[in-house]
């Protein structure tokens, strides 16, 4: 009886802890939360079998291997899946203390992926079959375990040898962001070295430069650190080491290679691959700049595990083309709902792996959304779990950016003839907050004459969305939204305002208090009139649905996975591209055209009233 109702009620905390937020009703599940961990039995079958080859990975310095795993089972049904476990080790003997001293359940923690024997045509009829994995160097050996019973009544009926990469420790998975400065980028990595074990810094050079070396400084964070669960039961897994490492006094538009190293106590040195990336232009400067904006990416896994939600399709279609498009972009913003963790702290790996050959290229900028930071208690502006536990930690320990303090996920962000002003909606952002005076400082900081295109990001929509759930709250935007915001937008002339949340994609006309103040939909010309709100959600997370009701302002929707290409051409010129992720193509578009003197022109509410002394 005790364990019956300490299963059900283990069952109960992990399903609160998946759900998405309100208008996602519960369809953003983090796919590991559907396994009923702490209700898994022991019953290995004689002549079940599970085999896993190669034994070792990575020989050649690859971080990312393919496995072969052979099953066989005489009794195969549809619902067996195997699911991969890293430690290897995942019995009863590893679990963390429970208050429920008498029961000692046979697993206490999610596999890092799984597969359903099923997907295998030959499954079914033979009980044999050979599932394919991708498995990434995580820092610990892998298992693979086939199960019975479904995801809910889980039986384990047969286990794997161990597998594990040349060097589980290695650095691996960089990822690149501006600096506080023009000049200055930072690399973050990950690696299974404590500072105790060996001194992390990155190597780099340029054509001209002699090669130098740049310290790294090594966080982590703990199980305790998390909020509530799965984040601190059944999803934590050891996260391994975060360096960072800033390299300082680049040339602008300059070429640099570089590669993490790690010196052990004995003066060997561990390396890892090498990479390339281009510095920033200097602030001003009038040269092509290209940026890709868009939120709510979550991740895929390519070998076709973990599907859930057909997140697989958005995800990594975005993923590959700017992949295919890399060497025609500069900077990519992430603008919130990063990996979809949602607890489950192996998954940020995954995504680090999967966006590598983009972050570790070019700056890869990152904003809070609720499935980063939301927990009840936590100082959260919301009070929901969105986040499983994780309060923030993963994203803010993982990536670096040029917030003054992290905790408080907020920044301004220059690069060539862009001001990006990077908010944090699950913070306060209302009039008289710090965060308000933030927005406010760093939207009036701006020199329009050097850096004519300012650009506001935020995750939940603070202007504009006829997303159905906004419908249904009679809204258009997040309680209290633009309400503080558009006069700040309207007096600083804020080209445009992106937001994620929403998956899909909408563009407004150049909009002021609920009207439009510009007729034209495709080129804007003259005197900035309003913003332009785009909203820029669809980039893998399932789609949400528009509500029936359009309003003037809205001049473009799309129920589609997608992501958004601003190109400054110079000074006067900017492109505006909508392309969808499944082929690269351009399904809406705009240009600003706007000279400095268009820019100073007083507009309604953008200047100050004349006074008597005047």
């Amino acid at each position: 009886m005790a364990r019956d109702l300490f299963v059900l009620l283990c069952f109960l905390l992990q399903v609160a802890s998946s759900l998405c937020s309100g208008h996602e009703n519960g369809r953003g599940d983090q796919a590991l939360s559907q396994i009923h961990i702490y209700s898994t039995s022991f019953a290995l079958h004689h002549s079940a079998s599970v085999q896993a080859s190669p034994h070792l990975l990575g020989s050649q310095g690859e971080d990312t291997e393919w496995v072969n795993v052979d099953i066989s089972n005489p009794e195969p049904s549809s619902d067996d899946w195997v699911g991969v476990f890293s430690p290897a080790k995942f019995d009863s003997s590893s679990c963390a203390p429970t208050d429920v001293k008498e029961i000692a359940p046979f697993i206490c923690s999610a596999p890092i992926k799984y597969m359903y024997a099923k997907s295998h045509p030959d499954y079914m009829k033979s009980g044999n079959a050979v599932l394919k994995f991708l498995l990434i160097n995580q820092r610990a050996d892998f298992s693979f375990a086939l199960f019975s019973g479904g995801l809910s009544n889980a039986t384990v009926v047969a286990l794997s040898n161990h597998v594990s990469f040349t060097n589980p420790k290695a650095p691996v998975y960089p990822r690149l962001s501006l600096g506080k400065n023009w000049d200055e980028m930072s690399v973050t990595w990950t690696s299974g070295y404590n500072i105790g074990e060996a001194v992390p810094f990155v190597e780099w050079s340029g054509k001209g430069i002699p090669s130098r070396r740049s310290p790294a400084g090594t966080l982590t964070f703990t199980r305790n650190s998390m909020c509530g669960a799965p984040a601190r039961t059944v999803g934590w897994r050891d996260p391994g080491f975060f360096h960072t490492a800033f390299l300082k006094d680049l040339w602008p538009n300059l070429k640099y290679t570089y590669r993490m190293g790690h010196e052990l106590v004995n003066g060997s040195i561990i390396w890892s691959k090498n990479y390339t990336f281009k510095s920033s232009p200097y602030p001003g400067q009038d040269s092509l700049q290209r940026v890709i904006i868009f939120g709510d990416m979550g991740k895929g896994e390519r070998d076709g595990s973990n599907e859930y939600n057909d997140y697989q399709p958005g995800s990594l279609n975005t993923t590959d083309q700017l992949i295919k498009d890399l060497k025609n972009i500069d900077i990519v913003f992430h603008i919130g709902d990063i990996t979809y963790a949602n607890g489950y702290i192996s998954q940020w790996d995954q995504f680090t792996a999967q966006v590598e050959p983009i972050a570790s290229t070019i700056p890869y900028m990152i904003a809070s959304g609720n499935h980063e930071r939301d927990w009840p208690d936590s100082g959260s502006f919301y009070d929901g779990k969105d986040s499983g536990g994780e309060c923030g930690v993963p994203a803010e320990t993982m990536f670096n950016f040029p917030a003054e303090n992290k905790a408080k996920f907020w920044y301004s962000a220059d690069y060539g003839m862009f001001r990006f002003c990077v908010a944090d909606t699950e913070h306060d952002w209302r009039e008289g907050s710090e965060q308000y005076r933030f927005i406010e400082r760093c939207l009036a900081s701006v020199d329009r004459k050097t850096q004519p295109w300012l650009i506001f990001i935020a995750h939940r929509v603070l202007g504009y969305s006829t997303n159905d759930w906004y419908g249904q709250e009679g809204s258009f935007e997040e309680p209290m939204g633009r309400e503080s915001l558009q006069k700040l937008w309207q007096k600083y002339k804020v080209d445009i305002a992106f937001y994620g949340h929403v998956h899909n994609y909408e563009r407004t006309c150049p909009v002021y208090q609920n009207q439009c103040v510009d007729e034209e939909k495709s080129h804007y010309s003259g005197t900035f009139k309003g913003t332009i709100h785009v909203v820029v959600g669809g980039a893998g997370c399932h789609l949400a649905s528009f509500s029936s009701l359009k309003p003037k302002w809205s001049i473009f929707r799309d129920y589609d996975y997608g992501f958004v290409k601003l190109t400054a051409f110079d000074h006067s010129s900017l492109l505006f591209e909508y392309k969808k992720s499944s082929d690269g193509a351009v399904h809406d578009s705009f240009t600003i055209f706007r000279e400095y003197r268009d820019v100073l022109a007083c507009v309604r509410d953008s200047c100050n009233p004349t006074t008597l002394a005047s």
